[in-house]
């Protein structure tokens, strides 16, 4: 898929950093030269993130986050975001920037949402054993309770008009609001399609997420937001 800045809305990339400059190098020069907007949220890193971004995209936007965790990072780049449409990468480089026009194209064709599956065409050999079971929990009550057929409910790979994002005003702060705002998007009968996409795992560091605790809260999420008014 082509895409032109002339023709279509103009879109913004959304990164939100935390110690990050291992892998920085390996996503923003990736990201295509259509996208309008490159906006980076930094959650107060230690080391050099920042000046890492700055040296590869002289160009970017950098906010410094007001909050902690990556949901209130989230909110605050989204509200900031210049573009019409807002794709939201990891930073760590387990996504892939130049999958973004199959992100993209559905929401030129009439959706709402589009939200990323790791595990729609394949499993990641990098995900552990336990985080693969926990994403299938969460998956199946996700299912279970708002009837659907997802493969996915915790990819960090999004997109999104931002004025449907507005109208949904998630209100959790960490990863668990990923899946809160996949549940009140369905609520509001917004038009969401998943698209599977390569996951590629992070490339350097650990993860900053405690599985068990994390997978306890995202299912908290999803059960409190289908019986809330």
């Amino acid at each position: 898929m082509s895409i032109s800045p002339d023709r279509y809305p103009r879109v913004t990339a959304l990164i939100c950093t935390l110690n990050e400059e291992q892998n920085l190098p390996h996503v923003l020069p990736r990201i295509p030269a259509w996208v309008g907007e490159v906006l980076v949220v930094d959650g107060h890193s230690t080391d050099k993130t920042v000046e890492v971004t700055r040296r590869i995209r002289p160009d970017i936007s950098i906010l410094n986050q007001p909050g902690r965790g990556k949901g209130d990072a989230l909110r605050y780049g989204i509200e900031q975001a210049g573009g019409d449409i807002v794709v939201t990468l990891d930073a760590d480089g387990s996504t892939d920037p130049a999958e973004m026009p199959r992100f993209i194209a559905p929401l030129l064709e009439g959706c709402d949402f589009v939200k990323g599956s790791r595990l729609s065409n394949s499993h990641p050999s990098s995900m552990p054993r336990h985080r693969r079971l926990g994403n299938k929990v969460l998956v199946a009550a996700f299912n279970l309770l708002f009837h659907e057929k997802y493969t996915d409910v915790c990819s960090g790979y999004n997109a999104f008009w931002k004025k449907a994002f507005l109208r949904i005003r998630p209100s959790r702060d960490g990863f668990e609001m990923e899946q809160q705002i996949l549940a009140k998007a369905k609520k509001a009968g917004l038009k969401i399609i998943e698209v599977g996409h390569e996951d590629k795992g992070r490339l350097g560091e650990t993860s900053k997420v405690s599985g068990l605790k994390q997978g306890f809260r995202d299912l908290l999420v999803i059960i409190v937001e289908r019986f809330r008014d």
